[in-house]
């Protein structure tokens, strides 16, 4: 089964953490991708920019439009993704309680399936 590791960061933080600190966590997650991939459950891992970088199309007011970012009254954005492949649920939760950004972020293990899937 897939499941997606979504790793939501608080908003500015990254902005306030110094460089050097920043290049350690950033070190961190690339081991624990490299420890995913070691494993064979790996399919895809990547970083974010801000949303602040971020464009959104949207046909919701009947044509499309180019929407700029950030977009909700949030104070998390999506920093990155791990996509995980593993039998259970149980073992996706696992490996999040294992990944660094759970000590500055928060990990959302959600499982991939069709959208009519509720």
């Amino acid at each position: 089964m897939a499941y997606l590791l979504l790793i939501n960061e608080t908003r500015g933080d990254r902005a306030g953490r110094p460089e050097a600190e920043a290049h350690r966590l950033y070190d961190d997650m690339m081991a624990f991708s490299a420890s995913l991939q070691a494993d064979g459950i790996l399919r895809a891992a990547e970083s974010l920019r801000t949303d602040d970088h971020a464009v959104r199309i949207s046909a919701r007011s009947g044509k499309p439009q180019l929407l700029d970012g950030p977009f909700a009254e949030a104070r998390e954005m999506v920093g990155g993704f791990f996509l995980i492949d593993v039998a259970t649920r149980e073992e996706a939760l696992a490996i999040a309680r294992r990944c660094p950004a759970v000590a500055w972020a928060t990990v959302e293990v959600r499982e991939c399936a069709p959208c009519h899937v509720l």
